[in-house]
């Protein structure tokens, strides 16, 4: 039985994502959202500003506060800002578990007062999302604060300085029943792009793999579709591994790495020439681990945080501020585009729009960061480009299939192939890189303008071999079928001309 068609879920699940974070929203951060705290607030996190205004106020205004800053974190301008002039088609969306409500806080640092701000904030999750989808954009989830901290930073939604999640069964424990909690909920919540499972784990974290072990089989058995990141730990090269042989069910999962160049020494003794010339070699550790899903397993990637700020001490070493900013933007998007499945900017809202080099906006309206162009085509556009490529497909179908067959036959004459598969996985490859570009302007997902690509391509070749029965477990052959399904898809885009 031949594959079904994408769906709308699969567009929005395996498509590239350009987009950005809305961070500080329902986590707050006191840099970003500094007119959230009150005077006199001690501390930075959602913890410390929900008790100073509990504190300087009472819980009933407090929570009104706090649902009108998530009520207005994007406005109808923002949504037609995202889609129309950033081309955005992904949020990533950072909550903490405190965000589920009152009933996730108990014996936790939020319980009493504070969680009873919360008791809507799961449903303003649930409506921004909606608002989202229905615009064309997708939201990734991004569990940012768990209990204890996965991390001993702010963002992690208390002050504590500690990273107390990892060895401790009561902070791990509650953290998987959130996930599985959010994970039950996605399952009628269009637009869900994924769920992740913690933010900037710990170098090394206790227990970590074990965890997101435990959680994964939690989420599989209420969300079988679900894609779901995991945080590579600042250990990108162990997290490629370890997903390589975990990219065995049915919910992809995908890693999530981040990329600063601010903080670390060896950033900031570097001028900003020396750190762009970096760029075009960054996410080297995927080199020979990904693109051959038969030999090798699937491993895709987001860089799920990046932005355009250098540090005061590499400008000392640098020449023209503007025109280097833009050059190392323009870098980084040339790089993630061709290189991984997906990015997202941090961050888009602050107090201090249009947030300078830590902001989408600005860095989006700088020409600093560039969408990739197939999500600039208007709908018109698109189907131009879709006819141009129907018209070549039988050429491009006999010379890709007999370049195969002669290569093979070539190399390793008189050896027993199966090459009908090279073309089956060709049709099926040409087929889904058509729907994914013709989604939003056929109307089968929301948005009109656009041509979504496939971003997520080893986890979406494994899951087509598998519904196509072209799996190791079921064919020494699947190899074949492989490099037909990726060239079918390379064909269609050169003969759309993106």
């Amino acid at each position: 039985m031949a594959p079904s068609q994408p769906t709308a879920a699969d567009i929005f699940h395996y498509r590239y994502h350009h987009g950005t974070n809305l961070g500080s929203i329902f986590v707050l951060e006191r840099w970003l959202s500094g007119s959230m705290y009150p005077s006199g607030t001690v501390g930075d996190s959602e913890l410390d500003v929900v008790k100073a205004s509990l504190k300087t106020s009472n819980l009933a205004a407090t929570r009104t506060k706090w649902e009108s800053h998530w009520s207005t974190a994007l406005t109808d301008a923002d949504l037609s800002y995202l889609t129309k002039t950033a081309h955005c088609n992904l949020i990533r969306l950072p909550i903490g578990w405190f965000t589920l409500g009152p009933s996730f806080c108990t014996s936790t640092a939020f319980a009493g007062d504070p969680a009873q701000v919360y008791i809507h904030a799961w449903t303003a999750v649930k409506n921004l999302i909606k608002r989202c989808h229905d615009t064309g954009i997708g939201v990734l989830i991004d569990m940012h604060a768990l209990p204890g901290g996965a991390n001993d930073q702010i963002h992690s939604g208390t002050s504590s300085g500690k990273a107390e999640l990892w060895g401790n069964k009561f902070n791990l424990d509650l953290a998987r029943k959130c996930l599985v909690f959010i994970a039950q909920e996605a399952k009628n919540m269009p637009g869900v792009a994924g769920l992740q499972l913690c933010n900037e784990a710990g170098w090394n974290a206790n227990g970590m793999y074990d965890w997101y072990d435990s959680v994964i089989h939690g989420i599989n058995a209420v969300n079988s579709t679900v894609p779901i990141y995991i945080s590579d730990g600042w250990d990108f090269s162990r997290a490629i591994v370890w997903v390589q042989g975990k990219n065995t069910g049915t919910n992809p999962i995908i890693i999530d790495t981040h990329k600063y160049y601010t903080f670390s020494a060896s950033d900031t003794s570097q001028s900003a020439q020396q750190i762009i010339g970096r760029i075009p070699h960054e996410l080297s550790e995927l080199d020979g681990k990904d693109g051959s899903v038969f030999d090798r397993g699937a491993v895709s990637t987001l860089v799920g945080e990046y932005s355009c700020v250098l540090a005061e001490s590499t400008w000392g070493k640098s020449g023209d501020r503007a025109t280097l900013t833009k050059q190392f933007g323009q870098a980084q998007s040339q790089r993630w585009q061709g290189r991984c499945s997906g990015c997202t900017f941090w961050t888009y809202k602050m107090d201090w729009m249009d947030g300078g080099d830590w902001g989408f906006k600005h860095s989006t309206d700088t020409g600093a960061v560039k969408p990739p162009h197939s999500l600039t085509m208007s709908a018109q556009d698109i189907k131009n480009a879709a006819v141009k490529a129907e018209g070549r497909m039988q050429a491009l179908l006999d010379k890709a299939k007999k370049e195969h067959t002669d290569y093979w036959n070539k190399t390793s004459p008189g050896q027993h192939f199966e090459h009908k598969r090279f073309g089956e996985g060709w049709k099926l490859g040409w087929g889904d890189a058509k729907a994914f570009f013709r989604a939003r302007a056929d109307r089968i997902v929301p948005g009109g303008d656009g041509g979504d690509k496939l971003g997520f391509l080893d986890v979406w070749v494994r899951k087509r071999m598998v519904e196509a029965g072209q799996a190791k477990s079921k064919t020494a052959y699947g190899w074949e079928w492989e490099q037909g399904f990726r060239k079918g898809i390379a064909d269609y885009y050169a003969a759309a001309g993106v």
